[in-house]
């Protein structure tokens, strides 16, 4: 993720490292890597409660993506989400090889088992 922000020109992104305020203004410099928004994401992603989660889990279980859209009776933003984040990455010629697979299993019809086998012989 921090690669992908990079590309699109984002800067301060160190994980875990938090600048001293200025001493005039008070004001820090952005670090989105220790902003709400990670804390979000670990929330999404590890959360029992979490939509994309349970989601997920129901698509990994053979779930069809309408399927799940009906049992679960809620948004699952990510679904959505992992369409944009391709198109992105497309567009600016970054390469996200977990998105690009979760983009697959679920807008291509591309079987989870499938994909996961792609990515580990990408990323092992």
């Amino acid at each position: 993720m921090a690669g992908f922000l990079r590309k699109v020109g984002v800067q301060h992104m160190d994980v875990g490292v938090h600048e001293e305020a200025d001493p005039v203004s008070h004001k820090k410099s952005p670090n989105y890597a220790a902003s709400v928004y990670l804390g979000d994401l670990l929330v999404t992603c590890y959360s029992l409660y979490s939509r994309n989660r349970t989601f997920g889990n129901m698509i990994g279980k053979g779930y069809s993506v309408k399927t799940a859209q009906l049992e679960m009776n809620m948004v699952a933003e990510g679904y959505n989400a992992s369409k944009c984040i391709f198109q992105v990455n497309n567009s600016i010629g970054f390469q996200m090889p977990v998105a690009e697979t979760i983009y697959k299993i679920l807008w291509e019809n591309v079987k989870p088992s499938a994909g996961f086998k792609h990515i580990e012989g990408i990323l092992v």
